[in-house]
């Protein structure tokens, strides 16, 4: 803060659940204060340039900047994939101080000239190396040429990890940038108590409702690496009466939405998510988190517990070593400096599991022409015979 507020450059590295969001928030909103618009400054040009690279975490930065921006009379803008094209364009054309938003839609609007970025005061990138990972860098290194040289502006870079390559892109597009490494006494959070246990393939979903049922949990999360793992797991917990709901990259915007704010209110108890979910989201109150997999990156398995003991409370992590994914736990070990506890899995851990329910259906995205609009319902291939002669 002190660095940021006295119009610094910083490249920040902060363990998940530290407030990088509330920090960045408040530096941005002192500088565009404290530094008002040039005079020439058009409504559609945006003062400060907030990049996700997920449509979750971007709602959340949204959310946070509205609450914590209410009485500063700035405009705050979203922008991000999936839904509200129009209404999202519209307010672009509008006129924001801040936006908001992922890389593919803010860039998509961008070049349709429906804003630009030649008054840019902040620029923020948050969760830099899941910028990398998720293939976003050349969009990002397209807009941040778009904005004023660095040293016209404040550059304000987070990250989980602060790698060669995040490093290489923080003193590319930042001018002089501080480095701030919050160092935690471990890796994981400290609040949050992890258990493995190894378990066959055809274990895992007896465990899980074992545990569930034993433990009570009131808000857990259930990561997987596949969609269609998802599934069966879902199906599963519906089929043995816990109420569930799947969040992965294919679910609608606005129904990832709806399942997110049910969990959050307490509607939903139980998540089976992707790893969608498991950077940026502040859920409250989330008492457990079960690896059903066991990630394949070291860094997945720190950032999906990161999802329990949020701001100090306390929280539990349980991971299965099964037979496909147990490779996975030595890396993961040696990244966060520990051994898991290993617990036996005793027999009256695994229940015999009642019929899966139906699957549910995927709902597939709107089809939408290059400008963004609805587009009608995809031809179904069979060629119309002509008419008749009478």
């Amino acid at each position: 803060m002190p660095l940021t507020l006295a119009g610094k450059d910083v490249a920040g590295q902060a363990q998940t659940g530290t407030g990088k969001t509330a920090a960045f928030l408040i530096a941005a909103f002192n500088h565009l204060l404290r530094h008002p618009a040039d005079a020439s400054r058009k409504p559609n040009q945006a003062r400060a340039l907030m990049l996700a690279p997920t449509r979750e975490l971007a709602i959340q930065i949204h959310r946070d900047a509205t609450k914590l921006g209410q009485h500063t009379g700035l405009r705050i803008g979203l922008a991000y994939g999936g839904t509200d094209y129009d209404r999202q364009r519209q307010q672009l054309a509008e006129g924001v101080d801040v936006l908001i938003g992922t890389p593919g839609r803010i860039i998509d609007f961008f070049k349709q000239h429906v804003f630009d970025l030649r008054m840019a005061q902040v620029v923020v990138l948050d969760e830099a190396d899941r910028m990398f990972d998720l293939g976003f860098i050349k969009d990002v290194r397209y807009l941040l040429r778009r904005c004023p040289p660095p040293e016209q502006r404040l550059g304000l870079l987070f990250s989980a990890t602060l790698s060669l390559r995040v490093s290489e892109l923080a003193y590319e597009h930042m001018n002089n940038p501080q480095q701030v490494q919050v160092e935690p006494e471990q890796v994981t959070a400290r609040h949050v108590r992890q258990v493995v246990y190894h378990t066959a393939n055809e274990d895992k979903i007896p465990l899980l409702l074992g545990l569930m049922k034993r433990i009570g949990a009131q808000r857990s999360i259930v990561f997987v690496n596949m969609k269609r793992d998802a599934e069966k797991v879902w199906s599963y917990l519906e089929g043995n009466g816990l109420k569930s709901a799947i969040l992965s990259g294919d679910v609608p915007q606005k129904k990832r939405q709806s399942l997110l704010r049910q969990f959050q209110d307490g509607e939903l108890a139980i998540l089976v998510a992707t790893d969608v979910a498991a950077r940026g989201l502040h859920i409250p109150d989330v008492s457990h988190v079960f690896n059903y997999d066991l990630p394949q990156d070291a860094e997945d398995y720190v950032h999906r517990i990161g999802r329990t003991a949020r701001l100090g409370a306390d929280g539990d992590a349980i991971s299965f070593a099964c037979e496909r994914y147990v490779y996975s736990l030595p890396d993961i070990e040696e990244y966060i400096g520990q051994s898991i506890p290993v617990e036996p899995v005793a027999d009256e851990l695994l229940v015999k599991p009642a019929p899966p329910v139906a699957r549910p259906k995927r709902e597939l995205p709107p089809r939408r022409d290059a400008g963004g609009r609805r587009r009608g319902p995809k031809p179904s291939g069979k060629r119309r015979s002509p008419p008749r002669a009478s």
